[in-house]
């Protein structure tokens, strides 16, 4: 009748779980980082502020790369309740975990379920945002830290438009991971194939009460 929520925290790590199936997050992660990485090990959440605010996660794991990259991925229920300010303070919150060592580039990548208002007034169509910092002046610094914020609901309303086809891999992840029709999980096997064995796992999971 319905498919479920894969993102929520139970599904997705028992399925992209990096310490069993790397492989999944790695290319999700490379996908929607725009180049190749792969996880070397999963970090602990040492931020406060998880306690403080988990009733607004839906999923959240910091992950380390190869290079010593750190990776924040969470999941956001509420987009206005996470405004450009917060997601700096978490930004600083995985540079300073490393200031007895070499620094290294930090990413935070944001899902929302709900998007805020300010990505919804400036596009109907734009359903991710990448952040950088840069000089006015051309000068290039290493300033280490990178943002990916996807609305996942501008995503929903854009791939169910009719006769919209799933363009490239990251929207195959992105139908995975929000998609809950049944239509459009069977449009993406008839697409890409790959994603039925993880399918078939959640089905597995759902059967199993325990």
């Amino acid at each position: 009748v319905k498919g479920v929520k894969v993102l929520y925290d139970t599904f997705f790590k028992a399925v992209m779980n990096p310490d069993t199936r790397p492989e999944r997050l790695n290319d999700f992660l490379s996908t929607v980082l725009g180049r190749t990485v792969k996880i070397l090990k999963v970090l602990p959440n040492e931020s406060a502020r998880i306690a403080a605010e988990s009733s607004l996660l839906v999923m959240d794991i910091v992950v380390q790369f190869e290079d010593g990259s750190i990776a924040n991925v969470e999941v956001q229920k509420i987009g206005y309740l996470f405004p450009g300010e917060r997601s700096a303070c978490y930004s600083a919150d995985m540079l300073l975990r490393q200031y007895k060592r070499d620094i290294k580039k930090v990413y935070t990548i944001v899902l929302f379920e709900k998007s805020n208002s300010v990505f919804k007034s400036f596009s109907k169509d734009i359903y991710i945002h990448r952040f950088q910092q840069q000089s006015d002046s051309g000068i290039e610094l290493n300033l280490l830290q990178e943002y990916t914020f996807i609305c996942l609901d501008i995503f929903d309303n854009i791939i169910h438009n009719e006769g919209r086809k799933i363009d490239g891999r990251l929207e195959e992840w992105l139908v995975f991971l929000k998609e809950d029709d049944p239509d459009m999980i069977i449009k993406l096997l008839e697409q890409n194939s790959e994603f039925r064995d993880i399918y078939e796992e959640i089905y597995n999971i759902c059967r199993n009460s325990e």
